[in-house]
């Protein structure tokens, strides 16, 4: 096969770095260019940490029963892709680090020395890892990583806030995407150009919002953005008696019930009992086989929102046929403008939200 020919001119969404196939975007290559020169439009970042996504570590925990066979698992993946993505779950995660080179024509606004969040998935960024990632345990999703990753034209990143720790930011700036949607989603239910197809809420009240996984990050996130946004009822779902008490502290959902996701029976029985069912169902666990309990639990007409990289969508489609389920289903994609800066104004505003991150991180 004759290999691709050099471009003569970046990319905005990197396809100039993709080495194979030729012709797909960064995320579904097999292999990305990671040279540490910039083409003009192109920053490149010295890497502090990288946050792996809750889907893949789960994946690489399963698989690799102790720290170091996870860690020479993940130098692995780096090593032959040129970038962060789980060949079994085909997710990756984001990172922290510090802007080290500029390109003349970039776009995003970066300086050099500014410590940023990286909001676009590892999955389509160029990395290199330099230190053999010797400074993780391979026992947590968050890994100390010293190398450098590239960004392109449309590549996303925020500064880093000084008020909040860098491994708290991290952890909310990974799943900011998740409590911004989950707002504009609640928001339509309570706007009168919603469809008449609907099933509107009482006047003068909000929908009711259910949370599969209420008491993980981008699940507590999601509670708290339902509430803020005009939920009349919040729900947390959580799979044990722990879960429940530490979403319970926390004042984030006013009923918490326990079930296993797996089980729709379960989810959908305690979802109605706790006051659904959910006129917004937003699913945020990482495991796989959760999609027929979301639809049950849903009203008629209402919105299931996926926010998990275990959903398969697939099933989800096939599921909502088979049960004559007359819901929406969206596909949670982790960007909605002004999402890094609503995430962290929610930790700020939330002390409850926030001692529930702090004991995650």
């Amino acid at each position: 096969m004759t290999p691709p020919s050099t471009p003569t001119a970046a990319d905005p969404l990197g396809m100039h770095r993709v080495l194979e196939p030729a012709g797909v975007l960064p995320q579904v290559a097999a292999r990305l260019d990671t040279r540490r020169e910039l083409w003009p439009s192109e920053v490149r970042v010295r890497v502090e940490r990288l946050n792996l996504d809750a889907a893949s570590y789960r994946q690489l925990a399963q698989e690799h029963g102790d720290g170091h066979a996870r860690r020479a698992a993940v130098l692995e993946i780096i090593a032959a892709r040129g970038k962060m993505q789980n060949p079994v779950t085909d997710s990756g995660g984001m990172l922290v680090g510090t802007v080290d080179e500029v390109g003349a024509e970039s776009p995003l606004g970066l300086e050099v020395g500014d410590r940023i969040a990286t909001l676009v998935s590892l999955t389509l960024t160029p990395l290199v890892v330099e230190d053999g990632l010797a400074g993780w345990d391979g026992l947590s999703e968050q890994v100390p990583a010293d190398g450098y990753a590239i960004l392109f034209a449309r590549s996303i990143a925020a500064r880093i806030p000084l008020d909040v720790p860098v491994e708290l930011s991290l952890a909310v700036m990974d799943v900011c995407g998740a409590p911004a949607l989950t707002a504009r989603v609640v928001r339509g239910f309570r706007d009168a150009s919603a469809s008449a197809s609907a099933p509107q809420p009482p006047v003068g009240e909000g929908p009711v919002v259910a949370v599969i996984g209420g008491a993980g990050k981008s699940g507590s996130m999601s509670l708290a953005a339902a509430k803020g946004a005009g939920a009349e009822r919040t729900i947390g779902v959580v799979p044990h008696e722990g879960e429940a008490e530490l979403l319970a502290s926390s004042g984030l959902a006013d009923e918490v019930v326990v079930a296993d996701a797996r089980d729709p029976i379960a989810v959908s029985s305690a979802v109605t009992a706790a006051g659904g069912p959910a006129h917004v169902t937003v699913v945020c666990v990482d495991i796989p086989g959760c999609e027929g309990g979301a639809i049950l639990s849903t009203a008629a007409g209402g919105t299931v929102v996926f926010f998990s990289m275990a959903t398969s969508f697939t099933a989800a489609a096939l599921s909502a046929e088979g049960l004559a389920a007359d819901v929406t289903m969206l596909v949670g994609n982790g960007y909605v403008p002004g999402h890094a800066d609503y995430a962290m104004s929610l930790l700020r505003s939330h002390d409850g939200l926030r001692r529930l991150f702090e004991s995650r991180v």
